[in-house]
Parts: C-alpha cells; structure tokens; sequence
C-alpha cells in the first residue's frame, strides 16, 4: 500500500511540474526529425592521378553558428560558418591546418576524392570567407558546410558539418 501511495505521489508531483511549463506561455518544445546524411564515398589519402590530400586536423569541425535543422526562415537567408580546430586560408594558399568553406544546397550525394564541383548548389568560399547571405527559393532545403584545400579538394579526413534541414518562408 505504502509502494503504490508514494506511486500516486510521484505522478502527481511529474502532473504539476509539467503543467506549470504551461504557466509561463512558453510553446512546447517539438523535437525535429533529424536530415538524412549526404551519401559519401570513404576518403582516400591519396587519389588515383596521385594527388595527396591535405590532411585535416585531428577533431576539426564545422558547424553553423546561427542555423539549427528545422528553423523555418527568411530570404535572404544569412548563413554563419563555424570552424573548431582549423584555420581558414583562401583558396591557392598551401598552409598547414586549413582550408576554406564550401556550402552544399540540395545536395544528396558527393565525391570527396575528387574536386568539389563549382554550381549553385556547391558555393565556394575560396578567398577565406565565413559567412554569406543568400537568396533562396522557399521550401525547404538542406545545407551542409565542407572543407576544402588550397585546391579545393576535401581534406582526408573529411571535415564537413552535420547536413541540416532548413524551410524558407
């Protein structure tokens, strides 16, 4: 009796607690399915014309300061690029532990042995850049941020942000 009394007691006390989240009119919290991940090839060190790849340093990441997945947002879009563990050089310039940022849209697959293609959907940021502010179709798109050398060529290994989900309004 005395099991089940204290039973009684902790779902009521778990009642108030979540109710009084309601108090303060905040909306409650909705988690958000996370992006499906970009469909990549495993990183060679080496590629077949015998090209060596820079390598990247050790826990490096990117990640995007001011957009989380699921954000629903304006055009134009700012888009912030966060970089741990590296530095940024421009594109041309050999140095040790950098790279410059390429955003991807839309894009569901990549090569990273080979050269990051140039479109609207893969925007190079070669003279060091880290941010920009984009025009962008409503809907929703995905966005994901990836390292490149001086030659614009992945670093091995990869260093690419999580593939996030965002909708324009």
């Amino acid at each position: 009796m005395k099991s089940s009394l204290m039973s009684c007691a902790a779902v009521a006390v778990a009642a108030v607690v979540g109710l009084a989240g309601c108090a303060n009119n905040q909306a409650p919290v909705m988690s958000v399915a996370p992006t499906a991940p970009m469909k990549v090839n495993v990183s060679t060190p080496t590629l077949a014309a015998g090209y060596v790849k820079v390598t990247a340093t050790p826990g490096s990441s990117l990640y995007f300061v001011n957009l989380k997945s699921g954000e629903t947002v304006s055009s134009p879009v700012l888009i912030q690029f966060g970089l741990r563990g590296m530095g940024v050089a421009p594109a041309g310039i050999e140095k040790a532990g950098t790279g410059h940022h390429h955003l991807l849209v839309d894009v569901a697959e990549l090569d990273v042995n080979a050269p990051i293609p140039t479109s609207d959907q893969h925007r190079h940021f070669g003279l060091g850049q880290t941010e920009v502010t984009l025009e962008m179709k409503p809907g929703q798109h995905t966005l994901q941020l990836l390292m490149g050398d001086q030659n614009h060529i992945p670093h091995h290994p990869v260093v690419m942000s999580e593939r996030i989900t965002i909708t324009v309004k």
